[in-house]
This record gives C-alpha cells, structure tokens and sequence, in this order.
C-alpha cells in the first residue's frame, strides 16, 4: 500500500498536490467573472416584468449552470482518476467556511474550488471501491513540518502568516522545500500512521468477537422449536377435530 497511497494538499495557488504530480486551478467563475458582471449590469437597467429582463435572467442562468457544470464534470474526473491511480488517500479536514470568511478577497476563489465536495465526492468513491480513506486532523501542521527524514522541526510559514512564501529553508537540517510538496509528503507520513491505527483497532474488535451470555441447564436454545404430540395436534390422528360452536 505504500507505494501506492497518496496525500492530498489542497490549496489555492494549486488546487490540490498529490504524490508525483499537481492539480491546477481550473478558476471557472474566476473565467467568467466578467462575462457575468456584465449580464448582470445589463439586467439591472432592464424594466421589472419586461420580455427584455426575463431574457437577460436566462442568460445569467445559463452561465452559473456552464460554471457549475464545468465544477462538477471537473471534480469526477480528477477524484475518478485519484482512485484508480491509489489505494489509500490522505486528505485534511479543511473548514472552507473559516477559510472563505478569514481569506477576505479569496473568498470567492475558495467557494470556485468546492473544495469541501471535492473532499466528500473522493471519500464516497473511495468507499465504494474499496481504497483507504483518512482524514487528517484540521489542526495537524503539515505546512510547517520539515518532512526531511529524522529533522521533523516546526520551521516553515505559518498558514495564515505569508501565503506568498512557496519555497522556504528548514532551519534545522537545511533543507529547501516546496510548500506544497512538503505538505503532501507529511499529510502522507500522518495517514499511514492513522490508517495504521485504524487496522490494529479493526483487527483487535475482530479478535474479541461479540459478548455472549453463557446458556444455562435446562434453558432451550431459542432456535429449537417444542416437540409435540401427534395426538394432540389439532386435525391429526385420533379424532381431535374442533367441535362446531352452538
């Protein structure tokens, strides 16, 4: 399974950063950004109740459904694509609602990315053909880890300190690392762990089995039907019919 799990580091400047290769932005309302500012300058100078403003709101719908079309047919494929090239994935428990109202002017570009159907669409898919999924918790520092072997120190950009540093030095072992791909590589480091823990707990359940209260003497098994005797089975030999009433 090593050899073929990944971590997933999901962002902004990258959408998301696997094992080996990156994910781009696809920015699909940032594309069509203008395009919808104008149709909606146009509708807000047509007449309420007119033929020309029932047009204009068509053609504002047709381009919020291109762009969520284009979201959704994007987001199949690449978790389509995550599952066949994987056996276990690592994601982060990212709150997208914190990071919409903290970022200010990113916000939009954090509600574009649907990161948080992103993450449920490859969780489901991954149920459904039997790879590995965990969650890594939200407040695990992968962005600040050096995941250099045996150094392990705190020394990167903080989160929400400079979203501008992609390269940084550990101060520790010396290394230059990618923000991102460091990222991924602890996210990684962090889900073997856990999926580690989760199989010994799985297999440890397994191994104590249910509790069953002993049965004592005497008590019958509730599969274990009465016997009965032919003679006094109603409608059975020996002319034990039920007498008609009155």
């Amino acid at each position: 399974m090593e050899e073929t799990d990944t971590g997933i580091d999901l962002g902004l400047s990258s959408y998301a950063v696997l094992r080996g290769r990156k994910i781009s932005s696809p920015k699909f309302f940032r594309r069509q950004e203008r395009k919808l500012r104008r149709a909606h300058r146009a509708l807000s100078r047509k007449q309420k109740g007119s033929n020309n403003r029932r047009k204009i709101k068509r053609a504002v719908a047709r381009i919020h459904a291109r762009i969520a079309d284009r979201r959704r047919d994007f987001i199949e494929q690449e978790t389509t694509r995550i599952v066949r090239e994987s056996q276990a994935v690592y994601v982060e428990d990212l709150n997208v609602k914190g990071m919409a109202t903290r970022r200010g002017r990113l916000g939009k570009s954090v509600h574009d990315h649907s990161l948080g159907t992103f993450a449920r669409t490859l969780e489901a898919k991954c149920a459904r053909y039997g790879r590995t999924f965990v969650t890594i918790d939200r407040w695990f520092p992968s962005t600040q880890l050096c995941s250099h072997p045996g150094c392990g120190r705190l020394s990167g950009p903080k989160g929400r300190e400079d979203l501008s540093i992609r390269v940084w030095t550990c101060t520790g072992c010396g290394t230059r690392h990618d923000r991102d791909e460091n990222a991924e590589v602890n996210i990684r480091a962090a889900g073997r762990k856990r999926a580690a823990e989760m199989r010994r707990e799985a297999e440890r359940q397994n191994a104590c089995g249910e509790h069953v209260r002993p049965r004592t003497s005497g008590q019958r098994s509730p599969k274990q039907e009465p016997t009965r005797s032919p003679a006094v089975v109603r409608g059975g030999a020996g002319g034990n019919h039920p007498r008609p009433r009155g």
